[in-house]
Protein backbone atom coordinates (compact mmCIF):
# COMPACT_ATOMS: atom_id res chain seq x y z
CA UNK A 1 0.00 0.00 0.00
CA UNK A 2 1.56 3.28 -1.10
CA UNK A 3 1.42 6.08 1.46
CA UNK A 4 3.67 8.80 0.04
CA UNK A 5 4.07 10.70 -3.21
CA UNK A 6 6.23 13.28 -4.95
CA UNK A 7 4.25 15.59 -7.25
CA UNK A 8 5.91 17.36 -10.17
CA UNK A 9 4.41 20.75 -9.36
CA UNK A 10 4.87 23.66 -11.75
CA UNK A 11 2.07 25.75 -10.30
CA UNK A 12 -0.21 25.34 -13.31
CA UNK A 13 -3.78 24.10 -13.54
CA UNK A 14 -2.80 20.53 -14.30
CA UNK A 15 -0.12 20.08 -11.66
CA UNK A 16 -2.31 21.75 -9.02
CA UNK A 17 -5.12 19.32 -9.80
CA UNK A 18 -2.63 16.45 -9.58
CA UNK A 19 -1.41 17.75 -6.23
CA UNK A 20 -4.98 17.90 -4.91
CA UNK A 21 -5.54 14.35 -6.14
CA UNK A 22 -2.39 13.13 -4.38
CA UNK A 23 -3.35 14.93 -1.17
CA UNK A 24 -6.71 13.18 -1.25
CA UNK A 25 -5.04 9.74 -1.36
CA UNK A 26 -1.62 9.85 0.32
CA UNK A 27 -0.69 10.75 3.88
CA UNK A 28 2.63 12.38 2.93
CA UNK A 29 3.01 14.44 -0.21
CA UNK A 30 6.06 16.43 -1.28
CA UNK A 31 6.40 18.68 -4.32
CA UNK A 32 9.18 19.44 -6.76
CA UNK A 33 9.65 22.10 -9.44
CA UNK A 34 12.38 22.75 -11.99
CA UNK A 35 14.06 25.96 -13.02
CA UNK A 36 15.16 25.27 -16.58
CA UNK A 37 15.39 28.81 -17.91
CA UNK A 38 11.75 28.75 -18.97
CA UNK A 39 10.37 31.86 -20.62
CA UNK A 40 7.36 31.73 -18.29
CA UNK A 41 9.53 31.65 -15.18
CA UNK A 42 6.77 33.52 -13.36
CA UNK A 43 5.28 30.07 -12.74
CA UNK A 44 7.97 29.50 -10.11
CA UNK A 45 6.55 32.40 -8.11
CA UNK A 46 2.92 31.46 -8.79
CA UNK A 47 3.45 27.94 -7.46
CA UNK A 48 4.43 29.29 -4.04
CA UNK A 49 1.17 31.23 -3.94
CA UNK A 50 -0.74 28.08 -4.81
CA UNK A 51 0.96 26.09 -2.05
CA UNK A 52 0.23 28.83 0.49
CA UNK A 53 -3.40 29.05 -0.58
CA UNK A 54 -3.87 25.28 -0.39
CA UNK A 55 -2.47 25.20 3.12
CA UNK A 56 -4.66 28.10 4.24
CA UNK A 57 -7.91 26.97 2.64
CA UNK A 58 -7.70 23.20 3.07
CA UNK A 59 -6.44 22.36 6.59
CA UNK A 60 -6.94 18.61 6.10
CA UNK A 61 -4.57 18.72 3.14
CA UNK A 62 -2.14 21.05 4.91
CA UNK A 63 -1.40 18.28 7.40
CA UNK A 64 -0.27 16.04 4.54
CA UNK A 65 1.84 18.59 2.67
CA UNK A 66 5.53 17.94 3.14
CA UNK A 67 8.68 19.59 1.89
CA UNK A 68 8.76 21.53 -1.36
CA UNK A 69 11.84 21.28 -3.61
CA UNK A 70 13.17 23.47 -6.42
CA UNK A 71 15.83 21.89 -8.62
CA UNK A 72 18.17 23.54 -11.09
CA UNK A 73 17.59 22.05 -14.54
CA UNK A 74 19.15 24.94 -16.46
CA UNK A 75 20.98 22.51 -18.72
CA UNK A 76 17.68 22.19 -20.64
CA UNK A 77 17.82 25.87 -21.51
CA UNK A 78 21.40 25.43 -22.67
CA UNK A 79 20.79 22.51 -25.01
CA UNK A 80 17.34 23.42 -26.38
CA UNK A 81 16.19 26.07 -28.82
CA UNK A 82 12.44 26.35 -28.28
CA UNK A 83 9.75 28.95 -27.77
CA UNK A 84 9.71 28.07 -24.08
CA UNK A 85 13.43 28.70 -23.60
CA UNK A 86 14.00 31.49 -26.15
CA UNK A 87 12.22 34.75 -26.97
CA UNK A 88 10.82 33.50 -30.28
CA UNK A 89 7.33 33.32 -31.74
CA UNK A 90 5.32 30.16 -31.11
CA UNK A 91 4.91 28.21 -34.35
CA UNK A 92 4.58 24.73 -35.79
CA UNK A 93 7.75 23.00 -36.98
CA UNK A 94 8.39 20.90 -40.05
CA UNK A 95 8.21 17.72 -37.94
CA UNK A 96 4.61 18.49 -36.97
CA UNK A 97 5.42 19.48 -33.39
CA UNK A 98 5.02 23.01 -32.02
CA UNK A 99 8.26 24.75 -31.12
CA UNK A 100 7.05 24.83 -27.52
CA UNK A 101 8.22 21.22 -27.30
CA UNK A 102 11.37 21.07 -25.15
CA UNK A 103 13.15 17.82 -26.11
CA UNK A 104 13.95 15.64 -23.13
CA UNK A 105 12.17 17.89 -20.62
CA UNK A 106 9.83 15.35 -19.05
CA UNK A 107 12.47 12.62 -19.31
CA UNK A 108 14.92 14.73 -17.32
CA UNK A 109 12.25 15.87 -14.87
CA UNK A 110 11.22 12.31 -14.11
CA UNK A 111 14.82 11.17 -13.71
CA UNK A 112 15.58 13.96 -11.25
CA UNK A 113 12.28 13.36 -9.46
CA UNK A 114 13.08 9.65 -9.14
CA UNK A 115 16.47 10.42 -7.60
CA UNK A 116 14.79 12.80 -5.15
CA UNK A 117 12.05 10.29 -4.36
CA UNK A 118 14.71 7.65 -3.71
CA UNK A 119 16.49 9.90 -1.22
CA UNK A 120 13.28 11.05 0.45
CA UNK A 121 11.75 7.56 0.69
CA UNK A 122 8.72 8.41 -1.47
CA UNK A 123 6.79 5.65 -3.26
CA UNK A 124 4.96 7.39 -6.09
CA UNK A 125 5.85 10.08 -8.63
CA UNK A 126 2.86 12.08 -9.89
CA UNK A 127 2.92 14.09 -13.12
CA UNK A 128 0.21 15.96 -15.02
CA UNK A 129 1.02 14.77 -18.54
CA UNK A 130 -1.94 14.03 -20.79
CA UNK A 131 -2.67 12.49 -24.18
CA UNK A 132 -6.20 13.85 -24.51
CA UNK A 133 -5.67 17.63 -24.60
CA UNK A 134 -2.04 18.13 -25.54
CA UNK A 135 0.14 19.45 -28.35
CA UNK A 136 1.48 16.13 -29.56
CA UNK A 137 4.48 16.16 -27.23
CA UNK A 138 5.98 12.65 -27.40
CA UNK A 139 7.19 12.85 -23.79
CA UNK A 140 3.57 13.22 -22.60
CA UNK A 141 2.41 9.90 -24.01
CA UNK A 142 1.28 7.00 -21.86
CA UNK A 143 3.83 4.72 -23.55
CA UNK A 144 6.62 7.13 -22.58
CA UNK A 145 5.46 7.17 -18.95
CA UNK A 146 5.30 3.39 -18.78
CA UNK A 147 8.76 3.07 -20.32
CA UNK A 148 10.17 5.61 -17.85
CA UNK A 149 8.59 3.76 -14.94
CA UNK A 150 10.30 0.55 -16.00
CA UNK A 151 13.65 2.23 -16.68
CA UNK A 152 13.71 4.20 -13.42
CA UNK A 153 12.63 1.22 -11.33
CA UNK A 154 15.38 -0.89 -12.86
CA UNK A 155 17.97 1.85 -12.62
CA UNK A 156 17.15 2.63 -8.98
CA UNK A 157 16.70 -1.06 -8.09
CA UNK A 158 13.51 -0.02 -6.38
CA UNK A 159 9.95 -0.15 -7.68
CA UNK A 160 8.73 3.36 -8.43
CA UNK A 161 5.19 4.07 -9.58
CA UNK A 162 4.55 6.92 -12.02
CA UNK A 163 0.97 8.15 -11.77
CA UNK A 164 -0.69 10.26 -14.47
CA UNK A 165 -4.16 11.22 -13.17
CA UNK A 166 -4.95 13.40 -16.20
CA UNK A 167 -3.71 11.08 -18.96
CA UNK A 168 -7.11 10.23 -20.41
CA UNK A 169 -9.22 13.28 -19.57
CA UNK A 170 -9.58 16.63 -21.35
CA UNK A 171 -9.30 20.14 -19.88
CA UNK A 172 -13.01 20.43 -19.10
CA UNK A 173 -12.81 17.17 -17.17
CA UNK A 174 -9.69 18.43 -15.40
CA UNK A 175 -11.66 21.45 -14.13
CA UNK A 176 -14.43 19.08 -13.03
CA UNK A 177 -11.94 16.83 -11.26
CA UNK A 178 -10.66 19.85 -9.33
CA UNK A 179 -14.22 20.69 -8.31
CA UNK A 180 -14.84 17.11 -7.15
CA UNK A 181 -11.60 16.98 -5.18
CA UNK A 182 -12.37 20.29 -3.48
CA UNK A 183 -15.85 19.06 -2.58
CA UNK A 184 -14.40 15.86 -1.16
CA UNK A 185 -11.79 17.71 0.89
CA UNK A 186 -14.20 20.21 2.42
CA UNK A 187 -17.93 19.63 1.78
CA UNK A 188 -18.87 22.71 3.79
CA UNK A 189 -16.71 24.95 1.61
CA UNK A 190 -17.75 23.25 -1.62
CA UNK A 191 -15.86 22.22 -4.73
CA UNK A 192 -15.91 25.68 -6.24
CA UNK A 193 -13.35 26.81 -3.65
CA UNK A 194 -10.59 24.75 -5.28
CA UNK A 195 -11.66 25.83 -8.76
CA UNK A 196 -11.49 29.48 -7.66
CA UNK A 197 -8.05 28.89 -6.15
CA UNK A 198 -6.82 27.43 -9.43
CA UNK A 199 -8.29 30.32 -11.42
CA UNK A 200 -6.74 32.97 -9.18
CA UNK A 201 -3.31 31.58 -8.34
CA UNK A 202 -2.11 29.06 -10.92
CA UNK A 203 -0.12 29.97 -14.03
CA UNK A 204 -0.37 28.38 -17.48
CA UNK A 205 0.47 31.06 -20.07
CA UNK A 206 3.58 30.27 -22.12
CA UNK A 207 4.44 33.97 -22.37
CA UNK A 208 4.41 34.50 -18.62
CA UNK A 209 1.58 37.05 -18.80
CA UNK A 210 -0.06 37.79 -15.44
CA UNK A 211 -1.58 41.23 -15.94
CA UNK A 212 -4.59 40.18 -18.02
CA UNK A 213 -7.34 38.57 -15.90
CA UNK A 214 -9.93 36.34 -17.57
CA UNK A 215 -12.71 34.24 -16.06
CA UNK A 216 -10.36 31.23 -16.30
CA UNK A 217 -7.35 33.02 -14.78
CA UNK A 218 -4.37 35.12 -15.86
CA UNK A 219 -2.68 34.90 -19.24
CA UNK A 220 -2.22 36.40 -22.68
CA UNK A 221 -5.29 34.54 -23.95
CA UNK A 222 -3.60 33.83 -27.29
CA UNK A 223 -0.89 31.23 -26.76
CA UNK A 224 -1.80 27.52 -27.09
CA UNK A 225 -1.69 26.99 -23.31
CA UNK A 226 -4.11 29.84 -22.67
CA UNK A 227 -6.45 28.76 -25.44
CA UNK A 228 -6.56 25.20 -24.14
CA UNK A 229 -7.23 26.34 -20.58
CA UNK A 230 -9.90 28.83 -21.69
CA UNK A 231 -11.77 26.38 -23.92
CA UNK A 232 -11.73 23.75 -21.20
CA UNK A 233 -13.09 26.20 -18.66
CA UNK A 234 -15.88 27.25 -21.04
CA UNK A 235 -16.92 23.62 -21.55
CA UNK A 236 -16.73 22.94 -17.81
CA UNK A 237 -19.10 25.85 -17.10
CA UNK A 238 -21.77 24.68 -19.52
CA UNK A 239 -24.77 23.14 -17.70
Amino acid sequence: MHTSALVLFSGGQDSTTCLADALSRYTRVETVAFDYGQRHRVELDARLQVLAALRAQFPAWAERMGQDHLLDASVLGQVSDTALTRDTAIAMQANGLPNTFVPGRNLLFLTLAAALAYRRGLDVIVTGVCETDYSGYPDCRDDTMKAMQVALSLGMDRKLLIETPLMWIDKAQTWQLAHDLGQQADPAQGGQALVDLIVEHTHTCYLGERTQRHDWGYGCGQCPACQLRASGFARYQKP
